[in-house]
């Protein structure tokens, strides 16, 4: 194990270690008698000594926070009550004017005016007012940068981050807990998580490190452990196995697999078990899952110190130019009380920043409570929207039925294992559509259960109860909420169980409603959703949705801009916005740019948003694609159009490469024909025509033309894409000939310019549109022609496939088989080993529903298959289907080489 170890830490395998396995024989403990041996007996005293001496206790570390975000002349506590009424006065305009510095009364009738005074007393007592105020100050920089940002988590509960413009969640409107964020008996610090565009956080970071220093700002780390495959991969190689061998071992394999079961993944792909070798990489694999792999950088975690942080923790540069990080996880960071900062990066913002400045406005200025957005969610017409693009969110939206800012927090929070862990999930939906009496056993309960039809589906709500109904305090509530999890884990609550049940006994309620309570917040565990966190998420939630119903294009091209992000690939979103009547326009060197940009509809119009503009997508689709080479063309392409493939490789100064993608790609069609053609054409910028006819490359000019034929004609297949048939494009009258004006090396423009002697004519066949989907999903992971599983609609027929569209009319308990590319695979931690699969043909796309015991059957075909086939029952509930998987087969050798990918969560 050691040499493996070792071997992974300095990339090599085993048998090249050598002597860095052991550099020397020195690393044993050595005995007294050894040591006297060796030393003089005045050094071993004067060792003892000094060992004595190095004692410590990390309670010695004296943690301050940094006070630079307090002007000189004023307290912390009367700056923060100063900024505090300030954002009183912007919130709330209409109530009366709380003075330059906040100060609430005893006797204060207005109870919010009692809340955010109660916050500011308590924040004073814990003395954090430091940290509020560096939050601030780091929100206020980003929002005077023009960069999208809002605060979540526990944080929405307080009314002061709201009054300081950290958070978004408007405490008059929503029942919050503060407790929930801060309290005298949780001996850790407060957690502000500020979510930034993800495309502009570093801006923030590198504030933070300009205003306070690098010495005296670091990131947190997280220890990053070995799972099945990174495990698989590092000792594969140790041992010397080849990559090819090491991704077959680790294809089979999934991130929750038990390292006890990897033996028989081994037996399944043929591997053969009685190799020593086989058997040694199972034994060690077995044994280091689990072990730190290496130190990472936290997503955002920012500690901030009075003092340079080397006087109180280990630190180190990052791997990532300008970035300090701590040795330290964030675990450890809270355990010695050091205050932290999440700067967290959020793509929904950066998307929602680029649409709201593509269609002219500011997030302000979108209305609230819009029906024609409501009526597309409740359709489940989601893909692209913030939190409830996924299938299980998709699932639920027919069934909720959202209508209202409150029943988006509801949706957010509800797909969660806790809900689903607490059974309350369906109680809530029957009470929703009137099948089931909604029951409050006191009217005190009634207040906390009344927004959520008497089910408890928040983690506020848990501590609520615990308050009001087994008589906890709010802090003891919230240490009840903290400690549910590990007590579930460790067993022994029997201790809180008694607490709360005899409460309730107390105040009056049965026995059999207190453990239905007990046993709903026992289900919470760990998995309970913050109402706060779940309204933060909720207005991004709307405002992503009302941009998709009004600014389909626009969004659309905002979420490409924002890639990567979200649920979906580039090639869901885009079929997604052509079923919305976007008009997308493919990568052209004549009129793209690095971005996907909208262009002015040249014909046609929008079905409820009028003239509605076309999508171009940008060079950024291009796998390869070099954003220097695209600002060249671009820059190019602003002095005068391009008169042809050399004319823009000359002036945008493009090389092999760059010319190279943009020819697979199909971006030169505009400049020298189909893919074919556009090949030919660079192939001519990068050598002379002299060259390409001298007898070393060629035997002649009629075996030349042969010899190109030969290397752009696809050998012949038996289906679309494997097959003899050509189909679509291969029967255009365009045979390709290149002219003698536009033969490679041929004009002045040329790179042979000036021949004068006669070129061949050339004659080059163009693409079938199976090879032209192939192409476009290699090169762009996206094709805006024919759907790829449409070219293979006669064969899939015959093997009594039905399409999407042709399934969802099918009825409830149908035996069906359904087939397409497989989009998404989805294995929650909480869903008892059960996968879900998205797959997608022309009509639309299926929910599939793969049971644990299907999934270890057919573990192969389920994690590596591109075009599959299901054999299954179909499942309806309202607009909701599903198919529940009983075999899958994967037909992925129909598909040829096409290389679409899936976006897995598994």
């Amino acid at each position: 194990l050691h040499d493996v170890l070792a071997a992974v830490r300095h990339g090599c395998t085993v048998a090249e270690l050598g002597y860095r396995a052991l550099p020397s024989g020195e690393r044993h403990l050595r005995s007294r008698e050894c040591l006297a041996q060796l030393f003089p007996a005045g050094l071993l005293e004067e060792t003892g000594v000094i060992a004595d001496r190095c004692r410590f206790r990390l309670e010695q570390l004296h943690y301050r926070y940094p006070r630079e975000v307090v002007p000189a002349g004023k307290s912390a506590i009367r700056y923060l009550r100063e900024l505090t009424a300030a954002g009183m006065r912007e919130r709330w305009p209409q109530r009366p004017d709380p003075g330059p510095v906040f100060r609430a009364g005893d006797g204060e009738d207005d109870p919010l005016l009692r809340q955010i005074e109660k916050e500011l007393r308590l924040i004073e007592e814990l003395r954090y007012e430091p940290y509020f105020l560096t939050v601030y100050d780091i929100v206020r920089f980003a929002r005077g940068q023009g960069i999208l940002c809002q605060g979540r988590g526990s944080a929405a509960n307080s009314a002061v981050c709201y009054c300081l413009g950290i958070t978004e969640v408007d405490p008059a409107r929503m029942n919050m807990l503060f407790e929930r964020f801060i309290s005298r008996e949780r001996d850790e610090p407060p957690d502000i998580d500020v979510d930034f565009e993800h495309e502009r956080r570093e801006e923030v970071i590198q504030y933070i490190y300009r205003k306070y220093g690098r010495d005296r700002a670091a990131l947190a780390a997280t220890v990053i452990s070995y799972r099945p495959r990174s495990a698989i991969r590092d000792v594969a190689k140790a041992l010397g196995f080849s990559l090819d061998q090491s991704d077959q071992l680790a294809r089979n394999t999934a991130w929750w697999d038990n390292p006890e079961g990897f033996t028989e993944r081994i037996r399944q792909q043929g591997f053969d078990l009685g190799n020593l070798n086989i058997r040694h990489l199972v034994h060690l694999v077995q044994r280091i899952v689990g072990f730190p792999r290496h130190l990472s950088q936290h997503v955002g975690g920012f500690v901030i110190s009075e003092r340079p942080l080397s006087t109180l923790v280990p630190v180190e540069n990052a791997a990532m130019a300008d970035r300090t990080v701590i040795q330290w996880d964030k675990e450890d960071l809270e355990t010695l009380g050091l205050l932290k900062v999440d700067c967290l990066a959020l793509g929904m913002l950066t998307a929602i920043h680029r649409c709201l400045d593509l269609v002219g406005m500011e997030i302000s200025e979108v209305p609230p409570e819009d029906p024609e957005t409501y009526a597309m969610i409740q359709q489940a017409d989601t893909v692209g929207v913030f939190q409830i693009e996924s299938r299980a969110q998709m699932a639920m939206l027919p069934r909720l039925k959202p209508a209202c800012f409150y029943d988006l927090v509801i949706e957010v929070a509800i797909v969660r294992p806790g809900p689903i862990q607490g059974n309350m999930v369906h109680p809530y939906l029957q009470r929703r559509r009137g099948l089931e009496q909604v029951d409050y056993p006191s009217s005190e309960l009634r207040q906390v259960l009344d927004r959520t039809l008497g089910v408890p589906i928040f983690q506020e709500q848990v501590m609520q109860i615990a308050m009001v109904a087994a008589g906890f305090s709010g802090s003891e509530a919230d240490v009840l909420r903290r400690s549910m999890a590990a007590w579930s884990r460790r067993g022994g609550m029997e201790h809180v169980h008694r607490r709360l049940v005899d409460g309730m006994l107390e105040r009056g309620y049965n026995e059999d409603f207190a453990e239905q309570i007990f046993q709903q917040i026992r289900g919470f565990g760990e998995y309970g959703f913050p109402e706060s966190h779940a309204a933060s998420f909720a207005l991004l939630v709307y405002v992503s949705a009302w941009l998709k119903r009004h600014h389909p294009a626009a969004f659309t091209c905002a979420l490409l801009n924002a890639q990567p992000m979200g649920f979906y690939p580039p090639a869901q979103l885009v079929q997604d916005a052509q079923r919305h009547g976007v008009k997308v326009l493919p990568a052209d060197v004549r009129y793209s740019h690095w971005d996907c940009t909208l262009e002015p509809c040249r014909s046609g119009v929008s079905r409820e948003t009028g003239r509605e503009p076309s999508l171009r997508l940008g060079l950024c689709m291009i796998k390869g694609m070099r954003k220097e080479s695209a600002k060249r063309i671009t820059a190019a392409l602003q002095q005068a159009p391009f008169r042809d493939v050399q004319d823009l490789a000359h002036r945008a100064t493009l090389d092999r490469h760059d010319l190279a993608v943009l020819a697979e790609s199909a971006a030169l069609r505009g400049l020298a024909g189909h893919r074919h053609r556009a090949r030919w054409e660079v192939a001519a910028v990068e050598k002379p025509i002299d060259d390409l006819l001298t007898p070393s490359s060629t035997q002649g000019g009629g075996e030349q033309s042969e010899q190109v034929t030969a290397q752009v004609q696809p050998a012949v297949p038996n289906t679309p894409f494997t097959g003899s048939v050509r189909t679509g494009s291969s029967q255009r009258s365009d045979t390709g000939t290149c002219p003698q004006g536009n033969v490679p090396g041929k004009g002045g423009s040329g790179a042979a310019g000036g021949l004068n002697r006669k070129e061949p004519r050339v004659t080059i066949r163009p693409p079938s549109q199976a090879d032209d989907t192939r192409a476009d999903y290699a090169s762009t992971g996206l094709t805006l022609g024919p759907h790829p599983v449409s070219l293979l609609r006669s064969t899939l027929r015959n093997r009594r496939a039905l399409t999407a569209r042709e399934l969802r009319r099918k009825e409830h308990g149908s035996p069906v088989r359904a087939c397409g590319l497989v989009t998404m695979r989805q294995r929650p931690m909480t869903a008892s080993g059960t996968v879900f699969l998205t797959l997608e043909d022309e009509t639309g796309t299926v929910n599939v529903v793969i049971w644990s015991r299907l999934f270890e059957k057919q573990r192969a075909e389920v994690l590596s298959a591109t075009l599959l086939a299901v054999d299954g029952v179909l499942e309806t509930d309202g607009d909701v289907h599903h198919l529940i998987a009983k075999r899958v087969h994967d037909f992925s050798a129909l598909a040829g080489s096409l290389s679409s990918k899936s976006r897995d969560f598994c």
